[in-house]
């Protein structure tokens, strides 16, 4: 299906808006906080929830639409504005108001609910929360979020967060966020996190398991991993690097944008790592030093600048998530005495040259998005751009993009806008010529471009700044 087939117009009680997520998400509101208080029973797989949403509206309506899949619906409220009905059908939760309200209004909607939790469909498989064999893993992007609890699931709506988990013992309880309480029980915890950072709903993520804590580093951030008992030894020796990573990413990239971050490894096999909030969750399998799986931790990594602070406005701008945690992977590589970057762009510049020319990187289309010539060609954009500008250059734009965005959200024109900004006051209306040719070929043309040649090498006895 072509990029523009995909499109689809979708009503949120405001104008219609332009939306790779089929049928989900709204820009006529938008949340800033979700207060969400649940109880879930591990052997049987069972639900329990309060759904509290602190809700700004963007434009006059009267209907909210949330999202929430596969869970029944309880009861709703609201304060702020008289309910004259709900509905819930085919993930979709419409309230509709007795009076139509004003923007900018302040709206409370409390959704109590519960069920079986599974996951939702999607093009690119089952999505959101997956009971394990002993525990549970909640891999949202795009669309799982409201597998678990009442959203609206768009990437662009960023709110705050305070997720209180109940399960019984001995299971321990991981969430995006800070750990502020935990209250033993008869038989059962509650474990309380609070996310103050804004925390798009794909990345809101829940996981249960028997899991052990490993310190791996404490700056310049704290690095941990929770891991199964048996594994302690693994990880330690796998993620030995951990610290080195994140000091070469911090200085690349800018500082790490929250508090900590987390690596869950389960003792299950998991088909990929995925990234949420100030945390990523590995299969058993992605540490068992398959070398090709090695590059995984540093592109999840990564993503916590690239995706998780600065968001993507849509979808269709997914290459400014994948591509960089893509080329991440191969500044690591350079840094740790592998391949250099140079090296690895040659060779995946080749192998795409070889798949169909019918991908428009700044608008892949919603069923290509994820497909791996978005995450190859952004990382192969980013090389291009680093190679015509210089280290220089490329890195103060990389660092200036996460300071200028951070915590917010972003498209395609802002990368290019800055991008021109900076060369302006870099090298003149020359250079911003050079960069807004190169970033034409490679994200608005379907045919592939040539890499440009690489700069020269720096004096002998130099180091690269990777290095």
């Amino acid at each position: 299906m072509s990029h523009d087939q995909t499109r689809v117009q979708e009503h949120g009680g405001g104008p219609a808006v332009v939306t790779y997520a089929v049928g989900h998400g709204s820009t006529a509101f938008r949340v800033e906080h979700y207060d969400l208080d649940l109880t879930y029973r591990v052997r049987t797989n069972r639900l329990a929830g309060t759904a509290t949403l602190s809700v700004r509206t963007n434009v006059a309506l009267d209907t909210l639409s949330l999202d929430l899949a596969h869970l029944s619906v309880h009861g709703v409220t609201v304060q702020g504005a008289d309910l004259a009905r709900h509905r819930h059908r085919a993930g979709r939760l419409v309230l509709r108001l007795a009076q139509v309200v004003p923007e900018g209004a302040a709206l409370v909607v409390t959704v109590r609910y519960g069920g079986t939790p599974r996951p939702v469909a999607s093009p690119w498989g089952p999505l959101g929360w997956e009971e394990l064999a002993d525990g549970v893993v909640v891999a949202s992007q795009p669309t799982g979020a409201p597998s678990w609890f009442p959203c609206n699931d768009h990437p662009s709506d960023k709110a705050t967060y305070r997720t209180a988990l109940t399960v019984e013992n001995p299971y321990r309880v991981a969430a995006h966020g800070r750990l502020v309480d935990r209250r033993p029980r008869a038989g059962s915890t509650t474990w309380v996190y609070e996310e103050t950072r804004p925390t798009s709903s794909y990345l809101a993520t829940v996981y249960i398991g028997r899991y052990e804590e490993v310190e791996l580093a404490a700056g310049p951030v704290r690095q941990t991993a929770l891991v199964p008992p048996t594994m302690r030894a693994v990880a330690r020796l796998r993620l030995a690097d951990h610290h080195r990573m994140m000091s070469l990413f911090t200085r690349l990239f800018g500082p790490y944008p929250y508090d900590a971050y987390t690596l869950v490894v389960t003792p299950d096999v998991l088909e990929i790592p995925l990234e949420a909030q100030g945390m990523s969750i590995f299969g058993v399998n992605h540490l068992a030093g398959v070398p090709d799986d090695e590059r995984l931790v540093p592109h999840e990594l990564a993503h916590q600048w690239f995706g998780n602070s600065v968001s993507v406005a849509s979808w269709q701008h997914i290459w400014l998530n994948e591509g960089f945690a893509c080329y991440a992977e191969w500044l690591w590589s350079e840094h740790s005495g592998g391949p250099t970057a140079g090296a690895l762009a040659a060779t995946w510049r080749e192998r795409l040259a070889r798949r169909p020319q019918d991908l428009v990187l700044a608008d892949p289309g919603y069923v290509a998005m994820f497909d791996d010539r978005v995450y190859k060609r952004g990382a192969l954009t980013l090389h291009a751009l680093r190679s015509l500008t210089g280290d220089d250059f490329f890195f103060d734009l990389v660092r200036a993009w996460t300071s200028r965005h951070g915590h917010g959200v972003a498209a395609t024109a802002d990368f290019r806008a800055l991008a021109a900004e900076r060369a302006v006051a870099t090298g003149g209306p020359g250079l911003a010529d050079v960069v807004s040719a190169c970033l034409d070929a490679w994200l608005e043309q379907t045919a592939l471009p040539v890499l440009p040649a690489l700069p020269a090498l720096p004096p002998a006895g130099a180091r690269s700044v990777t290095r």
